[in-house]
Parts: structure tokens; sequence; C-alpha cells
């Protein structure tokens, strides 16, 4: 799966780590906002990383929460959605917006090509790619990151954006699909 391969997203390897992740959420999503170092230890189980000073809002979704890391003082806020089915790599200082969504997993175009059938049984062919996003970056509401995306250091994502293709440093990008508009110095 994080080699970008086809993989069987109902392997039992991944299914136990899917509901572990299940569970951790459910808890973070349920808990108490003043329970500041429970919050903090549901996060540090549940993501490959997590630095000091992140600070996510609830309710909060992901695959796995294993595939995560995500730099210092990084702000994620409500409603959140990160498919992990690969790597997730967000750096320090950054913005995430109410509603963002990050995909890592994709599928072929073709019906014919994704569509696996055996019996009575249809399965979907998966494969990903990761995502990384750099320090400082600010992603607005509502945003979508498409699989294999790099988003540079130090840009603004405006809201409603559809980031398709990679993003370089230092610019303010938006739109559907997301393109630069402008370099910011």
């Amino acid at each position: 799966m994080l080699n970008g391969e086809y993989y069987d997203s109902r392997d039992p390897e991944l299914i136990k780590i899917y509901h572990k992740a299940r569970k951790l959420l459910k808890d973070y999503n349920n808990l108490d906002s003043e329970l500041i170092q429970e919050r903090e230890r549901i996060l540090n189980e549940l993501f490959e990383h997590k630095a000091h000073g992140v600070w996510i809002e609830i309710p909060f979704y992901c695959d796995y929460g294993e595939n995560i890391s995500i730099g210092e003082n990084t702000f994620v806020n409500t409603n959140c959605m990160f498919l992990d089915n690969n790597k997730i790599k967000i750096g320090k200082n950054g913005l995430i917006a109410p509603y963002v969504q990050i995909y890592t997993a994709t599928h072929p175009l073709k019906a014919s090509e994704r569509i696996v059938q055996n019996k009575n049984e249809s399965r979907y062919l998966t494969y990903t790619k990761p995502v990384t996003i750099g320090d400082n970056v600010w992603v607005g509401g509502n945003s979508v990151i498409f699989p294999g995306v790099t988003i540079g250091s130090n840009v603004t994502i405006g809201a409603g954006s559809v980031v398709t293709k990679d993003i370089p440093d230092n610019v303010l990008a938006y739109g559907n699909p997301c393109k630069v508009i402008k370099i910011l110095e």
C-alpha cells in the first residue's frame, strides 16, 4: 500500500489498524475539550508523529492515523478528513481550516480496470500516493488535496480549492483546479 501498488483494503492487518483508529477517534471525538492531557495521549497513540503544540479540533476523521505526521504548532480545525492510506506529512505552523479533506487513495479511472469481480463479490483496485504539506501553510476551508500532491512552504491555499497538482513555495493559490494566483514575498 505504502509503495503505491494495488492493495486489498480488506486485508486483515489493515482492518486491525482501521479498528484501532476507530476506537481512538471515537474516544478523541467524545472527549471534553478541557481534558488536554488525554487528548494529547490519544493523538500520540494515533499518529506516526505529532510534534509539540499540535491542536486538532473535534470531530476529526482519518483512516489509520499511523501514516500521519504533523509538525509543531499546527492547528487542524473541525470536521477535517485525512485519508491516510499513504503518508500525510504536514509541516510546522500550519493552519488547516474546517472541512479540509486530504486524500492519498485513488483508483484506476476506467471501471473495467477498477472493478474486480469474483463470484458474488466486487472488489475495487486501490493504490496510493503520499501528500506533503510544507511549513507555514494555510489551507482554506472546504479544500480538497488530491493523492500525490506536494504543497510547498509559506503557501496560502484559498477556501474551496481542489488541489490536483503540486504547489511551489511562497504563493497564494486557489480555485478548481487550484492554481498559483500570486507570488508572496
